[in-house]
């Protein structure tokens, strides 16, 4: 499971950034222009609604678990989750969970 974790972590680092890198190069950091496009409209709304409640649940787990477990470089998971996204924080954490067993 440790190279799917890996492999995961990967996409999710690249796949995100291959839309917010060129939206950035456009608009720069709008970050008005950001959050009026992404809470468009209520499919976009129920979208973050469900990632801001996910990636609030991995944050809680991190603390929780990944302390219990003593997963190591836990602050780079999150670092990962608040730079890149969620898809990338969680495989990532998957990831150095498996590898520190």
């Amino acid at each position: 499971m440790k190279t799917v974790w890996l492999a995961l972590a990967i996409a999710g680092f690249v796949l995100p950034l291959t839309q917010f890198i060129p939206w950035s190069l456009e608009h720069g950091l709008n970050g008005q222009q950001f959050l009026a496009e992404l809470l468009a409209n209520r499919i976009s709304r129920g979208f973050a609604a469900d990632l801001l409640i996910s990636a609030a649940t991995v944050l809680i787990l991190i603390r929780t678990e990944g302390r219990r477990m003593r997963v190591p470089h836990r602050w780079a998971i999150v670092l990962g989750m608040f730079t890149v996204g969620l898809s990338f924080a969680l495989p990532l954490y998957l990831y150095l969970r498996e590898d520190h067993r």
